[in-house]
């Protein structure tokens, strides 16, 4: 019969190292789907140009009344031939009276619509310009890593929401 030494028993068990914890896998960096995150931006231009449903003159918007305390408001603030850039931001209908806590409610995406290639980017969020796709973590400001991919989700989301819930104001032509 054979003895084992602690020490054996130990390197047999953490893979050759004396430490009692368990040996942290070299983690590997995340590498963004692009796949994914184009095929993303694909559908956010088809719902943004249903949305805006022919709008194209600067300064124009519409707004979609969710329910009695919620809109989003969608804003045209920039043409140029091939790309237009929209803001979408979410409005709270009831008054706050703190307009320091009235700002925390009020989330704001620009985005950009690639006309040519059919693509819409989220390129500003909360103040945040130039938004990486791919963030080292943990970082300065504690953006996820896949925070890009994450914030066009979001406008995804907010994007259907106005689709499938919101009301808008139309005016009939005579």
């Amino acid at each position: 019969m054979k003895l084992w030494s602690f020490t054996t028993i130990m390197r047999t068990l953490t893979g050759g190292g004396m430490s009692f914890f368990l040996n942290k896998q070299k983690q590997r960096k995340y590498q963004p789907n692009l796949v994914s995150l184009m095929t993303l931006c694909s559908n956010n231009y088809m719902l943004l140009t249903k949305l805006l449903a022919g709008n194209d003159k600067l300064n124009e918007q519409r707004q979609f009344f969710i329910n009695e305390s919620l809109a989003y408001r969608i804003k045209i603030i920039e043409i140029t031939r091939y790309t237009s850039v929209v803001t979408i931001e979410q409005q709270t209908i009831k008054a706050i009276n703190n307009a320091k806590i009235a700002n925390l409610f009020k989330p704001r995406m620009e985005i950009r619509l690639y006309h040519d290639a059919r693509m819409a980017e989220v390129i500003k969020s909360q103040d945040v310009r130039q938004i990486k796709p791919r963030y080292d973590y943990p970082n300065r400001h504690m953006h996820q890593q896949d925070e890009k991919q994450q914030i066009n989700q979001f406008l995804h989301d907010w994007l259907h929401l106005c689709l499938s819930m919101g009301q808008t104001l139309v005016e009939l032509k005579k």
